[in-house]
């Protein structure tokens, strides 16, 4: 059994959702690379830390696009199905973690 309410969206994501996904979590694949390569490049600090920052950024942007589809796809229909309580607590729990 799985730990959350859900074990996939209430709506399934587009194709088009799908993709900006993707391309987003790619580029910040290729960021993390980048890293990597000035790493062992030796560069300076504060260069490492601008990227490091960059890539935390990005990240929490794809986070709050996924948050935002959550809320107004599954947790609204939980709302109408009488399942809010459970399904707001779920994303507060969640929400606790992401904001670490």
């Amino acid at each position: 059994m799985s730990e959350y309410l859900h074990d996939e969206p209430v709506v399934p994501r587009t194709d088009d959702e799908k993709e900006k996904l993707m391309n987003r979590l790619k580029r910040i694949e290729g960021q993390v690379r980048g890293i990597q390569n000035i790493v062992e490049e030796d560069r300076y600090c504060v260069d490492i830390l601008v990227q490091i920052s960059a890539i935390q950024s990005a990240l929490k942007n794809v986070g709050f696009s996924v948050t935002e589809r959550h809320i107004n796809h599954c947790v609204t229909d939980a709302i109408q199905k009488g399942e809010g309580d459970e399904t707001i607590q779920e994303l507060m729990d969640v929400l606790k973690q992401f904001s670490k």
